[in-house]
């Protein structure tokens, strides 16, 4: 089939902003492994990317690429490329609607859709509703207060005492990531972390939850219309921070051995038969208690993960998400093929000479861009191995490659 894919962050979503960095880098590593395995299975593949990015020439297996260079012109290109694609497939976040937005536009063009339908999207988006909904099929999500942005800090704090105990995680009602997310320790730091979730986000409310500790983690699911199947449990290397400082994603394992993995497979599959729409490739954020799995976000569309899991999993995820999508088919479980440990690297901006060479280093999913906004640059390594050991020790040769050529090339 021809196939268009369209990223937000790479792809022009910021055409006349300056880039974040740290999004940027998942991103792209999304996207370049997205239309390698799309490739490898025989598809003809388009992609739009910002024009700062395109002019770098990165490292893709595409069959065409279409420059953005404004904005506004994302949804005129996204217009003209579907029509003449067979299917199409969206990354982006579910903040402000976004994914949700592009996948209705894209819909109305006339190809295949790859992605979850839109209704579902916008469920699992908006946690009021994805915590109701989890609650009702009997799944452990956190204690959640739900607060309009502009609420009165009283209120807030009145509801706190009454019903949560600190420490406590603020965070937007349709955030991504980390995005706009704070742990929130005392009293005092409520209109602090009430202040970074508007500066970060754009939505209307925010959501006040109980701190869970346990293991962070994410299951990756293919679903049909009619079922899903877990096929990997995937660990998430998170930093939380205080309302002052940036909480971010930095990395994962894949595959993650806990003795509770059977079980969190069942839960995430359970998610996902709550929810009417959601197919293809989804993923399910757990934090696995002492005692109990708890539910934590949806994602609607592929998530980081795939960048480790596309190396272990031992078929074509990509072609899976295909076939589940548009056939109602379902791979059986995969065994996978050893480890994959993949890691955030932030270092100084490379010149464009060594940004070349750093995206075509072994183990560099996702180059340092030398965007002339930045006085530095994040780029993502991996590592491959029979045990986990050996996956950890091929990121740390990878890292060490990568900043020798960035420290070299200054």
């Amino acid at each position: 089939m021809k196939i268009l894919v369209y990223e937000y962050v790479s792809g022009g979503g910021y055409a006349g902003r300056p880039l974040n960095l740290s999004v940027l880098s998942e991103g792209y590593g999304m996207l370049r492994c997205l239309t390698a395995d799309l490739k490898a299975a025989g598809h003809e593949v388009t992609v739009l990317l910002d024009a700062r990015i395109s002019t770098l020439n990165p490292p893709m297996a595409t069959d065409c690429i279409i420059p953005v260079f404004r904005d506004g012109e994302v949804e005129k290109f996204l217009a003209s490329a579907a029509k003449i694609n067979d299917a199409v497939y969206i990354i982006a976040p579910e903040t402000g609607q976004t994914l949700e937005s592009l996948v209705l536009f894209a819909g109305q063009m006339g190809s295949a859709s790859l992605n979850c339908e839109a209704g579902a999207i916008c469920r699992v988006a908006d946690k009021t509703i994805l915590h109701q909904t989890l609650r009702e099929s009997g799944l452990c999500t956190p204690k959640t207060l739900v607060f309009d942005a502009g609420v009165d800090l009283d209120i807030v704090r009145s509801a706190i005492k009454s019903k949560l105990t600190y420490p406590l995680i603020f965070k937007p009602v349709d955030g991504v990531s980390c995005g706009g997310l704070s742990v929130v320790k005392e009293e005092e730091q409520i209109g602090t972390a009430i202040a970074k979730i508007m500066s970060e986000t754009f939505g209307k409310r925010f959501v006040v939850q109980e701190f869970v500790k346990g293991e962070a983690v994410s299951v990756s699911l293919l679903c049909t219309d009619k079922e899903s199947l877990a096929i990997s449990l995937n660990k998430q290397n998170l930093q939380l921070a205080q309302p002052e400082a940036t909480s971010s994603y930095v990395g994962g394992a894949v595959p993650f051995d806990h003795v509770l993995k059977y079980e969190s497979f069942e839960t995430a599959e359970k998610v996902a038969g709550s929810f009417s729409g959601l197919r293809g490739y989804v993923g399910v954020d757990l934090v696995i208690g002492e005692n109990t799995i708890y539910v934590m976000d949806v994602n609607p569309r592929l998530t980081t993960s795939y960048i480790g899991l596309r190396r272990v999993a031992g078929f074509n995820v990509a072609e899976a998400m295909v076939n589940a999508v548009l056939k109602g088919k379902l791979h059986t479980l995969p065994k996978y093929n050893g480890f994959a440990c993949f890691s955030k690297i932030e270092s100084s901006k490379p010149s464009v000479n060594v940004f070349q060479k750093t995206a075509r280093t072994i183990g560099v999913v996702s180059p340092p861009f030398p965007l002339s906004d930045n006085a530095k640059s994040i780029s993502i390594a991996a590592g491959y191995g029979e045990s986990i050991a050996k996956a950890k020790l091929g990121l740390e040769e990878a890292k060490k490659r990568l900043l020798n050529i960035i420290s070299r090339g200054k």
